[in-house]
Protein backbone atom coordinates (compact mmCIF):
# COMPACT_ATOMS: atom_id res chain seq x y z
CA UNK A 1 0.00 0.00 0.00
CA UNK A 2 1.34 3.44 -0.95
CA UNK A 3 0.99 6.17 1.66
CA UNK A 4 0.87 9.83 0.64
CA UNK A 5 2.18 12.36 3.14
CA UNK A 6 0.58 15.70 4.00
CA UNK A 7 3.50 17.41 2.28
CA UNK A 8 2.80 15.44 -0.89
CA UNK A 9 -0.89 16.40 -0.80
CA UNK A 10 0.02 20.05 -0.27
CA UNK A 11 2.36 19.93 -3.27
CA UNK A 12 -0.36 18.42 -5.43
CA UNK A 13 -2.91 21.03 -4.34
CA UNK A 14 -0.45 23.84 -5.05
CA UNK A 15 0.17 22.45 -8.50
CA UNK A 16 -3.55 22.07 -9.20
CA UNK A 17 -4.16 25.66 -8.09
CA UNK A 18 -1.60 26.91 -10.59
CA UNK A 19 -3.37 25.06 -13.37
CA UNK A 20 -6.87 26.15 -12.39
CA UNK A 21 -7.51 29.04 -14.78
CA UNK A 22 -6.82 29.12 -18.51
CA UNK A 23 -4.61 31.89 -19.78
CA UNK A 24 -1.44 30.63 -21.42
CA UNK A 25 0.10 27.61 -23.06
CA UNK A 26 2.71 25.74 -21.06
CA UNK A 27 4.50 22.43 -20.70
CA UNK A 28 3.19 20.60 -17.63
CA UNK A 29 4.58 17.62 -15.75
CA UNK A 30 2.27 15.87 -13.26
CA UNK A 31 4.54 12.91 -12.48
CA UNK A 32 8.14 11.78 -12.87
CA UNK A 33 9.06 9.80 -15.94
CA UNK A 34 10.37 9.91 -19.52
CA UNK A 35 9.66 12.83 -21.87
CA UNK A 36 6.23 11.35 -22.63
CA UNK A 37 5.01 12.58 -19.21
CA UNK A 38 5.18 16.18 -20.46
CA UNK A 39 1.91 17.75 -21.61
CA UNK A 40 1.53 20.86 -23.77
CA UNK A 41 -1.64 22.42 -22.44
CA UNK A 42 -3.58 25.54 -21.49
CA UNK A 43 -3.00 26.72 -17.90
CA UNK A 44 -3.46 29.79 -15.74
CA UNK A 45 -1.04 32.67 -15.90
CA UNK A 46 1.18 32.96 -12.82
CA UNK A 47 0.41 35.47 -10.08
CA UNK A 48 2.84 38.37 -9.77
CA UNK A 49 3.89 39.28 -6.22
CA UNK A 50 5.16 42.67 -5.05
CA UNK A 51 8.78 41.78 -5.76
CA UNK A 52 8.11 39.83 -8.94
CA UNK A 53 8.14 40.50 -12.66
CA UNK A 54 5.79 38.95 -15.20
CA UNK A 55 7.94 37.96 -18.17
CA UNK A 56 6.56 37.15 -21.59
CA UNK A 57 8.90 34.25 -22.35
CA UNK A 58 10.48 34.34 -25.79
CA UNK A 59 13.05 31.58 -25.29
CA UNK A 60 14.10 29.06 -22.64
CA UNK A 61 17.01 26.64 -22.53
CA UNK A 62 17.08 23.12 -21.12
CA UNK A 63 20.03 21.17 -19.77
CA UNK A 64 20.82 17.84 -18.05
CA UNK A 65 19.53 19.10 -14.70
CA UNK A 66 16.09 19.60 -16.26
CA UNK A 67 16.24 16.05 -17.57
CA UNK A 68 17.08 14.67 -14.10
CA UNK A 69 14.17 16.59 -12.56
CA UNK A 70 11.79 15.33 -15.25
CA UNK A 71 12.71 11.68 -14.73
CA UNK A 72 13.19 11.88 -10.96
CA UNK A 73 16.43 9.90 -11.43
CA UNK A 74 18.73 9.83 -9.53
CA UNK A 75 16.17 9.54 -6.76
CA UNK A 76 18.02 12.05 -4.58
CA UNK A 77 16.69 14.89 -6.78
CA UNK A 78 13.21 14.22 -5.38
CA UNK A 79 14.28 15.48 -1.97
CA UNK A 80 14.62 18.93 -3.48
CA UNK A 81 11.89 18.87 -6.13
CA UNK A 82 9.08 16.76 -4.66
CA UNK A 83 8.93 13.20 -3.35
CA UNK A 84 6.12 11.76 -5.47
CA UNK A 85 5.64 14.41 -8.13
CA UNK A 86 7.41 17.64 -9.12
CA UNK A 87 6.67 20.44 -6.69
CA UNK A 88 6.39 22.86 -9.61
CA UNK A 89 4.32 21.42 -12.48
CA UNK A 90 6.00 23.58 -15.16
CA UNK A 91 9.60 22.51 -15.88
CA UNK A 92 12.52 24.65 -17.00
CA UNK A 93 14.77 27.15 -15.24
CA UNK A 94 16.42 29.54 -17.71
CA UNK A 95 14.60 32.14 -19.81
CA UNK A 96 14.81 35.29 -21.87
CA UNK A 97 11.86 37.53 -22.68
CA UNK A 98 10.07 40.84 -22.32
CA UNK A 99 8.74 42.38 -19.10
CA UNK A 100 4.93 42.49 -19.25
CA UNK A 101 4.20 43.75 -15.71
CA UNK A 102 6.04 44.44 -12.46
CA UNK A 103 5.10 44.12 -8.81
CA UNK A 104 4.62 47.14 -6.56
CA UNK A 105 8.10 46.83 -5.02
CA UNK A 106 10.03 46.52 -8.30
CA UNK A 107 11.80 49.75 -9.26
CA UNK A 108 14.63 48.79 -11.61
CA UNK A 109 12.61 47.06 -14.34
CA UNK A 110 9.56 48.17 -16.28
CA UNK A 111 7.23 46.82 -18.98
CA UNK A 112 8.97 46.52 -22.31
CA UNK A 113 12.44 45.76 -20.90
CA UNK A 114 14.16 42.79 -22.50
CA UNK A 115 15.57 40.55 -19.77
CA UNK A 116 17.13 37.16 -19.11
CA UNK A 117 17.55 35.13 -15.95
CA UNK A 118 16.15 32.15 -14.11
CA UNK A 119 13.04 31.02 -12.25
CA UNK A 120 12.53 28.05 -9.94
CA UNK A 121 8.80 28.05 -10.71
CA UNK A 122 9.21 26.95 -14.34
CA UNK A 123 9.99 28.64 -17.65
CA UNK A 124 8.57 26.35 -20.34
CA UNK A 125 5.50 28.54 -20.75
CA UNK A 126 4.32 31.68 -22.49
CA UNK A 127 4.64 33.64 -19.24
CA UNK A 128 6.67 33.29 -16.05
CA UNK A 129 6.55 35.14 -12.76
CA UNK A 130 10.15 35.78 -11.70
CA UNK A 131 11.61 37.54 -8.63
CA UNK A 132 13.15 40.77 -9.92
CA UNK A 133 16.54 39.92 -8.41
CA UNK A 134 16.77 36.89 -10.71
CA UNK A 135 16.68 38.97 -13.88
CA UNK A 136 19.17 41.14 -15.75
CA UNK A 137 18.65 43.27 -18.84
CA UNK A 138 19.48 41.34 -21.99
CA UNK A 139 22.60 42.49 -23.85
CA UNK A 140 21.48 44.19 -27.06
CA UNK A 141 23.84 42.18 -29.24
CA UNK A 142 22.24 38.87 -28.17
CA UNK A 143 19.14 37.26 -29.58
CA UNK A 144 16.56 35.96 -27.13
CA UNK A 145 17.65 32.43 -27.97
CA UNK A 146 21.29 33.20 -27.17
CA UNK A 147 20.44 34.95 -23.91
CA UNK A 148 18.34 32.02 -22.72
CA UNK A 149 21.37 29.72 -22.86
CA UNK A 150 23.39 31.66 -20.32
CA UNK A 151 22.04 31.64 -16.73
CA UNK A 152 22.59 28.09 -15.43
CA UNK A 153 25.48 26.92 -17.61
CA UNK A 154 27.28 30.26 -17.73
CA UNK A 155 27.09 30.82 -13.97
CA UNK A 156 28.18 27.23 -13.30
CA UNK A 157 31.28 27.67 -15.47
CA UNK A 158 32.09 31.06 -13.93
CA UNK A 159 31.79 29.91 -10.33
CA UNK A 160 33.70 26.67 -10.94
CA UNK A 161 36.69 28.44 -12.47
CA UNK A 162 36.76 31.76 -10.63
CA UNK A 163 35.41 30.88 -7.17
CA UNK A 164 36.21 27.19 -6.68
CA UNK A 165 39.43 26.72 -8.66
CA UNK A 166 40.62 30.34 -8.26
CA UNK A 167 42.03 30.36 -11.79
CA UNK A 168 44.84 32.86 -12.20
CA UNK A 169 46.68 34.21 -15.28
CA UNK A 170 49.04 31.56 -16.60
CA UNK A 171 47.25 28.61 -15.02
CA UNK A 172 46.78 25.56 -17.21
CA UNK A 173 43.11 24.56 -17.33
CA UNK A 174 41.65 21.40 -18.88
CA UNK A 175 37.92 21.21 -19.61
CA UNK A 176 36.31 17.86 -20.44
CA UNK A 177 33.02 17.99 -22.28
CA UNK A 178 34.37 21.18 -23.79
CA UNK A 179 31.73 21.26 -26.53
CA UNK A 180 28.79 20.86 -24.14
CA UNK A 181 26.58 23.40 -22.40
CA UNK A 182 28.87 24.22 -19.47
CA UNK A 183 32.01 23.34 -21.41
CA UNK A 184 31.56 25.91 -24.19
CA UNK A 185 31.21 28.64 -21.58
CA UNK A 186 34.07 27.27 -19.47
CA UNK A 187 36.57 27.29 -22.34
CA UNK A 188 35.81 30.94 -23.06
CA UNK A 189 35.73 32.04 -19.41
CA UNK A 190 39.04 30.31 -18.63
CA UNK A 191 40.59 32.21 -21.52
CA UNK A 192 39.07 35.47 -20.24
CA UNK A 193 40.78 34.72 -16.92
CA UNK A 194 44.07 34.52 -18.89
CA UNK A 195 44.54 30.79 -18.44
CA UNK A 196 46.02 28.42 -21.00
CA UNK A 197 43.04 26.27 -21.95
CA UNK A 198 42.90 22.69 -23.19
CA UNK A 199 39.55 21.34 -24.31
CA UNK A 200 38.58 17.67 -24.53
CA UNK A 201 35.87 16.71 -27.02
CA UNK A 202 34.97 14.33 -29.84
CA UNK A 203 36.35 14.56 -33.37
CA UNK A 204 33.39 16.47 -34.80
CA UNK A 205 33.75 19.23 -32.20
CA UNK A 206 37.49 19.87 -32.36
CA UNK A 207 37.21 22.94 -34.59
CA UNK A 208 34.38 24.39 -32.52
CA UNK A 209 36.39 24.13 -29.29
CA UNK A 210 39.44 25.61 -30.96
CA UNK A 211 37.32 28.52 -32.26
CA UNK A 212 36.08 29.18 -28.72
CA UNK A 213 39.65 29.93 -27.65
CA UNK A 214 41.20 26.66 -26.53
CA UNK A 215 44.98 26.75 -27.04
CA UNK A 216 44.98 22.94 -27.26
CA UNK A 217 42.23 20.48 -28.17
CA UNK A 218 42.30 16.76 -27.34
CA UNK A 219 40.11 14.39 -29.34
CA UNK A 220 39.16 11.81 -26.73
CA UNK A 221 38.44 9.20 -29.42
CA UNK A 222 42.16 9.23 -30.23
CA UNK A 223 43.94 10.35 -27.06
CA UNK A 224 43.36 9.70 -23.36
CA UNK A 225 44.30 12.95 -21.64
CA UNK A 226 45.10 11.10 -18.40
CA UNK A 227 47.81 9.13 -20.21
CA UNK A 228 49.20 11.94 -22.37
CA UNK A 229 51.90 12.95 -19.88
CA UNK A 230 50.80 16.54 -19.27
CA UNK A 231 49.56 17.88 -15.94
CA UNK A 232 47.15 20.74 -15.35
CA UNK A 233 46.57 23.25 -12.56
CA UNK A 234 42.80 22.88 -12.93
CA UNK A 235 40.58 20.19 -14.41
CA UNK A 236 36.87 20.92 -14.82
CA UNK A 237 35.45 17.45 -15.48
CA UNK A 238 32.02 17.84 -17.04
CA UNK A 239 31.94 14.21 -18.18
CA UNK A 240 33.38 12.11 -15.33
CA UNK A 241 33.96 9.17 -17.64
CA UNK A 242 36.99 7.98 -15.66
CA UNK A 243 37.67 7.23 -11.98
CA UNK A 244 38.80 10.10 -9.76
CA UNK A 245 42.18 8.49 -9.17
CA UNK A 246 42.82 8.22 -12.91
CA UNK A 247 41.89 11.86 -13.55
CA UNK A 248 44.13 12.95 -10.67
CA UNK A 249 47.09 11.60 -12.63
CA UNK A 250 46.67 14.57 -14.96
CA UNK A 251 46.71 17.13 -12.10
CA UNK A 252 49.76 19.00 -10.85
CA UNK A 253 50.75 18.06 -7.27
CA UNK A 254 48.73 21.02 -5.94
CA UNK A 255 46.12 21.14 -8.71
CA UNK A 256 42.33 21.36 -8.40
CA UNK A 257 39.85 18.86 -9.81
CA UNK A 258 36.17 19.83 -10.06
CA UNK A 259 33.83 16.92 -10.91
CA UNK A 260 30.73 18.43 -12.51
CA UNK A 261 28.68 15.95 -14.54
CA UNK A 262 25.85 15.50 -12.03
CA UNK A 263 25.59 11.88 -13.05
CA UNK A 264 26.08 8.77 -10.95
CA UNK A 265 24.06 5.91 -9.48
CA UNK A 266 20.29 5.58 -9.76
CA UNK A 267 19.64 6.40 -6.11
CA UNK A 268 22.17 8.99 -4.93
CA UNK A 269 23.50 10.22 -8.26
CA UNK A 270 26.91 11.88 -7.94
CA UNK A 271 26.79 11.97 -4.12
CA UNK A 272 29.01 8.91 -3.69
CA UNK A 273 31.65 10.40 -5.98
CA UNK A 274 31.40 13.72 -4.15
CA UNK A 275 32.06 12.02 -0.81
CA UNK A 276 35.07 10.16 -2.23
CA UNK A 277 36.46 13.41 -3.58
CA UNK A 278 36.11 15.14 -0.21
CA UNK A 279 37.75 12.27 1.66
CA UNK A 280 40.68 12.03 -0.75
CA UNK A 281 41.23 15.78 -0.49
CA UNK A 282 42.10 15.20 3.17
CA UNK A 283 45.10 13.01 2.33
CA UNK A 284 46.57 14.77 -0.69
CA UNK A 285 47.87 18.21 -1.57
CA UNK A 286 45.61 18.12 -4.59
CA UNK A 287 42.17 19.70 -4.18
CA UNK A 288 39.09 17.72 -5.24
CA UNK A 289 36.10 20.02 -5.08
CA UNK A 290 32.68 18.91 -6.28
CA UNK A 291 30.29 21.83 -5.99
CA UNK A 292 26.76 23.00 -6.63
CA UNK A 293 26.49 26.37 -8.32
CA UNK A 294 24.30 29.03 -6.74
CA UNK A 295 22.74 31.41 -9.21
CA UNK A 296 23.51 35.02 -8.32
CA UNK A 297 22.38 38.18 -10.07
CA UNK A 298 25.83 39.75 -9.85
CA UNK A 299 27.38 36.76 -11.60
CA UNK A 300 24.80 37.04 -14.37
CA UNK A 301 25.72 40.72 -14.68
CA UNK A 302 29.38 39.75 -15.01
CA UNK A 303 28.49 37.39 -17.84
CA UNK A 304 26.25 40.04 -19.41
CA UNK A 305 29.21 42.43 -19.55
CA UNK A 306 31.35 39.90 -21.41
CA UNK A 307 28.45 39.04 -23.72
CA UNK A 308 27.79 42.70 -24.54
CA UNK A 309 31.48 43.22 -25.30
CA UNK A 310 31.52 40.22 -27.62
CA UNK A 311 34.08 38.42 -25.43
CA UNK A 312 31.70 35.55 -24.65
CA UNK A 313 29.52 33.83 -27.25
CA UNK A 314 26.74 31.29 -26.57
CA UNK A 315 26.69 28.13 -28.66
CA UNK A 316 23.29 26.76 -29.70
CA UNK A 317 22.97 23.17 -30.88
CA UNK A 318 19.26 22.93 -31.69
CA UNK A 319 16.05 24.90 -31.19
CA UNK A 320 12.57 23.49 -30.64
CA UNK A 321 9.12 25.01 -30.38
CA UNK A 322 7.45 25.01 -26.96
CA UNK A 323 5.03 22.35 -28.14
CA UNK A 324 8.03 20.07 -28.86
CA UNK A 325 9.67 20.43 -25.43
CA UNK A 326 9.49 16.67 -24.90
CA UNK A 327 11.66 16.16 -27.99
CA UNK A 328 14.13 18.75 -26.70
CA UNK A 329 14.53 16.99 -23.36
CA UNK A 330 14.75 13.63 -25.06
CA UNK A 331 17.68 14.97 -27.08
CA UNK A 332 19.35 16.43 -23.96
CA UNK A 333 19.00 13.07 -22.25
CA UNK A 334 21.20 11.40 -24.87
CA UNK A 335 24.10 13.44 -23.48
CA UNK A 336 25.94 14.68 -26.56
CA UNK A 337 24.66 18.21 -27.08
CA UNK A 338 26.90 20.66 -28.88
CA UNK A 339 26.41 23.76 -26.75
CA UNK A 340 22.88 24.44 -25.59
CA UNK A 341 19.38 23.32 -26.54
CA UNK A 342 16.84 26.14 -26.75
CA UNK A 343 13.04 26.21 -26.77
CA UNK A 344 11.38 29.14 -28.51
CA UNK A 345 8.00 30.46 -27.41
Amino acid sequence: MTMETTSDRDQALAGDALLADAGMMAVVQRRYGPPEVLEYTDVGRPVVGDGDVLVGVRAASVHPGDYFVMTGVPSIVRLAFGLRRPRHPIPGRDLAGVVEAVGAAVTDLQPGDEVFGWSTAGTLAQYASVPADQLVRKPERLTMEQAATVPTSGITALQALRDIAHVQPGHTVLVTGASGGVGTFAVQIAKLLDAEVTGVCSTRNVELVRALGAAHVIDYTRTDFTQAGRRYDVILDNVEAQPLQTVRNALTPTGTLIPNSGRGGRWVGPLGRFVKARVRSLVTRQTLKPFTSVQKRQDLRTLAGWLEAGELTPVIDRTYRLSAAADALRYVGVGHTRGKVVITV
